[in-house]
């Protein structure tokens, strides 16, 4: 919500603006100038781009734009938490562990918290390596290893898309450059045929509304899309990170509590909730389920 108030600041501020300089929406109308401009820009992104990047950042930014319902804003951190928790507790138990990390849709546990089922990175990161503990013994230090290099490979692909838009921001101006270049060749074009000077004013002034749309589109759409998209990529990763001090914690032996508290502290500060939260959550899962 909060970045479609911020293009809607943008847009007024820019053509209302120019409106008040006494300019009309008609000039800035320039169907061809903006097919090619955005059209060079949709194009290079399909050839840059493998598949699933392009699908990746088609789904960060509907993540981007699409509002979250009232007073679920920290929703997410307390199901991961709890989850973890009710994981936790099994303890040693390797045979009731995996009956959940095996099939977490059939979980009583997993199905308390619909939101990390629904997670696409946070489900699968978490019952693979609940299953890799429920394997074999491991050493606290080769899971913080094991972990490490998973989260740095789950990273450098979420951060492609925001990368690649960032980049098609940057090449606007070009594409706005190449659509004023060929609007000024058809100016020149009609001069040869005896044209008026209005009308080939009126050309060169049509090209000259692809130089703004490409420098507009970069700095006013793009550059700060794809810095949100990165921001929301951050808060996704740290909720891995969360996962995995948890789960290294309670491999060096630290109680569920202290292990889960070590993962708290890297929830991002807007969403952290307190030691105390914490323990509230916890009393009334424990009175839920009792």
């Amino acid at each position: 919500m909060q970045q479609l108030i911020g293009i809607v600041i943008v847009l007024g501020c820019v053509f209302g603006g120019f409106l008040i300089m006494g300019g009309t929406f008609g000039l800035l109308w320039q169907p061809v100038e903006l097919l090619i401009i955005v059209g060079a820009a949709v194009g290079a992104l399909v050839v840059g781009n493998p598949r699933h990047v392009l699908i990746e950042l088609l789904a960060q930014v509907r993540k981007v734009f699409v509002r979250s319902k009232p007073g679920t804003e920290h929703e997410m951190e307390r199901q991961l938490l709890l989850v973890m928790y009710e994981l936790l507790q099994l303890g040693r138990d390797l045979k009731a562990l995996d009956e959940h990390v095996e099939a977490p849709a059939q979980s009583p546990i997993f199905q308390r918290y619909p939101l990390i089922l629904e997670s696409s990175q946070l489900l699968p990161f978490i019952v693979d390596n609940f299953r890799l503990m429920a394997l074999g013994k491991i050493t606290a230090h080769e899971l913080e290893g094991v972990l490490e290099q998973e989260l740095e490979s789950i990273h450098r692909d979420l951060e492609q898309p925001s990368k690649s838009l960032r980049k098609i921001g940057e090449a606007m101006p070009g594409f706005g450059i190449v659509a004023a270049v060929l609007g000024v060749v058809m100016a020149m074009s009609i001069v040869a045929e005896g044209a008026s000077s209005g009308e080939i004013a009126a050309k060169v002034a049509a090209a000259m509304i692809g130089t703004f749309l490409g420098v507009f589109l970069c700095y006013g759409v793009l550059d700060p899309i794809s810095n949100v998209i990165a921001q929301v990529v951050k808060s996704e990763v740290a909720e891995l990170e969360c996962i995995k001090v948890v789960l290294v914690a309670y491999a060096a032996g630290k109680p569920p509590l202290l292990a889960l508290d070590a993962g708290r502290r890297l929830v991002p500060l807007n969403s952290k909730p307190s030691f105390a939260q914490l323990e509230t959550w916890i009393n009334q899962l424990d009175e839920a389920v009792a």
